[in-house]
């Protein structure tokens, strides 16, 4: 029964601006001496009036206001609560975003508790070793060059592939790995730090390197420098 009300409403509203839209346009269609014969308090137009009721039909459509009427007869026009319940200034439900202010914030709300697949846990491991004592912007850098490298065509497909790389991370000998303290700050830090790279959720501050050495080296790389963070330089 509200839907063949509202409908109706609908109807009945578009109708009224239909003449209200050929009653302005009158004087337009009649020869100059017909319409002068018109009283001037005969026909009043109110172009913004009809425009805003065009607004209202249209947003009745949508769901976005109901309709009610007063004991006068007259149509009013209230808004739903999805329409109230929306932020000032907002266009719709998807710009409505809560988004983080720092790398550091965004670590802190990773699950790190979650178990880890062994392409997760490669890529943690690197950043644990390579960067665990640095700023959690260079452990970025570090986790982001992994990703890259296997991304790039230029060297194994896999993070598993790229860590254990002949002659690349000097922490990987004979095929293996130090042990690693998994009850650790540093771990739990590296851990985040991986699933945030994964998931491209902060930018890197040297974003598309695929080479970094530390400062105390000078290999005379014919490469294009990005920057530097911490204890790393990092090239393209």
């Amino acid at each position: 029964m509200l839907k063949m009300v509202r409908a109706a409403s609908v109807v009945a509203i578009s109708c009224t601006l239909a003449s209200a839209v050929l009653t302005a346009d009158a004087g337009f269609a009649f020869g100059n001496d017909q319409s002068a014969a018109l009283s001037a308090s005969a026909i009043v137009v109110d172009a913004a009036q009809i425009a805003s009721d065009q607004e209202n039909v249209d947003r009745l459509k949508s769901g976005e206001v109901t309709t009610s009427l007063t004991q006068d007869g007259d149509i009013v026009f209230i808004p739903t609560d999805r329409e109230q319940s929306k932020p000032e200034g907002a266009e719709s439900d998807s710009e409505i975003t809560n988004p983080v202010s720092s790398l550091a914030e965004l670590v802190s709300m990773q699950d790190v508790r979650e178990p880890l697949n062994a392409e997760e846990r490669c890529l943690a491991s690197a950043v644990y070793f390579e960067s665990k004592g640095e700023s959690l912007a260079g452990q970025l850098a570090v986790a982001r060059v992994v990703i890259a490298r296997s991304q790039s065509g230029r060297f194994p497909s896999t993070l598993c592939g790229v860590v254990y790389q002949k002659s690349q991370f000097s922490f990987v000998r004979g095929g293996g790995m130090p042990p690693i303290s998994t009850g650790s700050a540093h771990w739990r830090n590296a851990v985040a730090i991986s699933r945030i790279a994964l998931n491209d959720s902060w930018k890197s501050p040297v974003e598309g390197a695929l080479f970094f050495h530390a400062r105390h080296v000078s290999p005379g790389w014919r490469l294009t420098r990005i920057g530097s963070i911490d204890n790393h330089i990092f090239y393209r």
